[in-house]
């Protein structure tokens, strides 16, 4: 097994439930009775101080009056007694516990101090802590039911990991009523200790489990999660549903990258970079849990529908298109078939319509035609009850045709009373079965997703672009002179000298602090010229009047900088305006923007999509992590709608897409060499055939962090 030390918490060969009751209903009782009720075959010891016996087996009063040693304590005792009961099991060797009870951070500030308590003696003995404030957890292959949950379902191929004890006992009950089994269930709760990305590294060296279904609300170790999911989906499925799509931080943000790149892109960008599936509903985990535990995931997205009846096949051929699936074209073998066997009425083509009255054999001859067919991925049978089906003969007949083929079968079987018997046997065999054919379609294509993810997987940032040499030096002199300044925004000028540094080409530009300045500047860069308002306290410098652009003349200028200047005065009073810059007029193109925020969770964030004044308007953009390297720069760009214009739309010529992959990817080391970056906009960044210029750029630091080491430094996402 794993030896990030889960074993004596997970695999156990004695318990000690301390707060173990007699009282009946009482969370110590139901405890205590799930662990003995259960098959499992280690020793057990109740621990409760007033008893001297607990459901008829001998009591102790302490963990430590317990002979011979204990590998796991599950602690239901009240809030305050934790830390000493939990140094009471280090004292006595316990190297695993599973902590009931509640009433630590989540109940206000006395519950943070007492929480940071237990983990501080936990650290201090070497003991690994599953909750507090959890479900707790059951392994049925091993017989283990570390729970006080009502109910608890069989052995099965599929591990959950739930932030939720509410939504874990809805599966478990769910789980149970359709005969689904588990390889494990584990309540995570607080995630004082153990968390995501541990309990993923312990179940990828787990026989039983064959792939995890989570539900999360929130990571706390970025960095470890990724490298144990990217680990476990190169050969098992993750599927994860993730609450909370509201960004937490984008509220506050002043760039345009900070309102884009919200906490629900961010985990989105984790998911799909670690290769795992994230899912939009509860249902949609249901399913998958069903899909996962009977057939695993498909290898293409070719689905061929069978049915009896039109409608259903319809609306299930819509919805496989338009989640991006495919009807298998049927080979003329097939067809030719099917048109043989089938009555006049029927349909040979995809989806097969065998008609209204079809009768088991009917099913069975044409889901063995599909079977064969080279042509089709996967199969969805569907059966509307009607007069002559025969629902059950027909799930018989199905149930050996997914026993023996090779292809994944789905069906559903509409209705309640009339398929009843039908839908028990699927359960039973194995067979996935779905209320309505789009929840199917929906869960095929949720796992074939997976499978695409993999390719993902495959792309592992190279170390460099070839000969790409930054100038790093001239990046650290820049940012030591503004944290020494006490300031955390550099000025446009020192942004644009950290692109010319990572040799991200920017616009000519010069400062002017007057108004013959500005002339001069304007007649040495040659006409036209924009002048831009230089303050490191304005961001948006169009919303305040900061701009003027196609300068003609010095005369021009010159006015033009009293201009500015008098606007936003009036328009900001309090900011502290240094002048303006001079820029040479760049034109043609289309505008995009490259940006970055640092998330508190996952660090660096790089951002690529449609630029300018429309960038929030729209926001059609993409969110990757650093490093990346060109193929998943030039995804990023496809991923986009401002794409379609950058590659050449209606005879357009292209703008230059290799030096704006080049761009992003250096954008993305030059956050993993800096991670005092707090956030960037490069907006616009103008694409033209001829290449690329930065007109804008905008570059926030955190003083404190310049030189220092951090924890978001490079490589959050680990290849391996």
């Amino acid at each position: 097994m794993s030896e990030n030390g889960l074993d004596k918490l997970f695999n156990p060969q004695s318990i000690a439930v301390i707060g173990a009751s007699n009282r009946k209903g009482s969370v110590g009782y139901i405890l205590l009775r799930n662990i003995i009720s259960s098959e499992y075959t280690g020793i057990v010891y109740p621990v409760n101080h007033r008893s001297v016996a607990v459901q008829g087996i001998l009591a102790y009063p302490s963990v430590g009056d317990i002979p011979g040693g204990v590998d796991m304590a599950a602690i239901a005792v009240p809030a305050q007694a934790v830390p000493e009961t939990l140094r009471q099991c280090g004292e006595a060797g316990v190297k695993g516990a599973v902590i009931i009870t509640a009433g630590f951070k989540e109940a206000g500030p006395e519950g943070v101090k007492l929480e940071q308590e237990i983990a501080e003696i936990a650290k201090g003995y070497g003991i690994r802590v599953l909750g507090p404030n959890c479900l707790g957890y059951c392994r049925p292959p091993l017989g283990l039911d570390v729970t006080f949950a009502k109910i608890i379902p069989g052995a099965g191929n599929v591990a959950f990991l739930s932030q939720s004890g509410a939504i874990g006992t809805a599966i478990l009950d769910w789980a149970c009523a359709n005969n689904l089994g588990f390889s494990a269930f584990v309540s995570m709760g607080s995630m004082m200790d153990a968390e995501f990305g541990d309990l993923i590294e312990y179940f990828d060296d787990d026989p039983n489990t064959s792939c995890i279904i989570m539900y999360v609300e929130s990571l706390t170790d970025a960095r470890k999660f990724m490298s144990a999911a990217r680990r476990f989906a190169k050969n098992k499925p993750i599927v994860v549903a993730k609450s909370g799509r509201t960004a937490r931080s984008a509220l506050a943000a002043a760039s345009h990258t900070g309102a884009l790149a919200g906490d629900d892109a961010m985990y989105s960008t984790a998911f799909r970079r670690a290769g795992v599936l994230r899912v939009d509903e509860m249902c949609e985990l249901f399913d998958a849990s069903e899909l996962l535990a009977r057939m695993g995931a498909p290898r293409g997205k070719r689905l061929a529908i069978l049915t009896n009846a039109g409608g259903p096949g319809v609306m299930a051929s819509d919805l496989l298109i338009k989640l991006g699936g495919e009807l298998a074209e049927l080979g003329p073998e097939t067809t030719k078939a099917l048109e043989e066997a089938l009555p006049p009425m029927a349909s040979s083509a995809n989806p097969v319509d065998v008609l209204g009255d079809a009768p088991a054999d009917r099913y069975e001859f044409a889901v063995k035609k599909l079977m064969a067919d080279p042509s089709c991925d996967g199969i969805l049978v569907i059966l509307t009850p009607q007069a002559n089906t025969e629902p059950t003969r027909t799930a018989q007949v199905l149930v050996e045709a997914a026993r023996t083929g090779d292809k994944p079968l789905l069906t559903s079987f509409m209705g309640e009373i009339m398929v009843a018997e039908a839908q028990k046997l699927f359960r039973q065999e194995h067979v996935p079965v779905f209320e309505t054919p789009e929840r199917a379609v929906r869960a095929y294509m949720n796992l074939y997703a997976y499978t695409c993810g993999l390719e993902v997987l495959a792309e592992t940032p190279a170390a460099t672009l070839p000969g790409f040499e930054p100038d790093r030096d001239q990046v650290r002199s820049i940012f030591a002179q503004v944290a020494e300044e006490g300031r955390e925004i550099l000025s446009e000028f020192e942004a644009k000298q950290v692109l010319d540094a990572y040799e991200i080409p920017t616009v000519k530009t010069v400062t002017a602090t007057s108004a013959a300045q500005a002339a001069s500047a304007a007649a040495g860069i040659g006409f036209p010229v924009a002048l831009k308002i230089h303050s490191n306290d304005i961001t948006h410098k169009s919303d305040v009047g900061g701009i003027a652009l196609n300068i003609q003349s010095e005369a021009e200028a010159a006015e033009a900088y009293s201009a500015i200047m008098e606007r936003v005065t009036a328009a900001v009073p309090a900011a502290e305006i240094i002048g303006v810059t001079v820029q040479e007029m760049s034109r043609g193109g289309h505008e995009v923007i490259v940006g970055a925020k640092k998330d508190p969770t996952f660090g660096p964030a790089l951002v690529f999509g449609m630029g300018g004044t429309g960038v929030e308007l729209f926001k059609d953009v993409a969110v990757e992590l650093p490093p990346i390297n060109q193929a998943l720069a030039k995804s990023m760009i496809k991923s986009t709608k401002v794409s379609t214009l950058l590659e050449g739309y209606r005879g357009a010529e292209p703008v230059d897409m290799d030096g704006l992959e080049q761009a992003l990817v250096k954008a993305s080391y030059l956050l993993v060499d800096f991670p005092e970056i707090l956030e960037m906009d490069i907006n616009p960044l103008q694409a033209r055939p001829d290449g690329l210029c930065a007109l804008d750029a905008r570059v926030v630091i955190d003083p404190e962090a310049v030189g220092k080491a951090d924890v978001f430094g490079a490589h959050l996402v680990v290849p391996v």
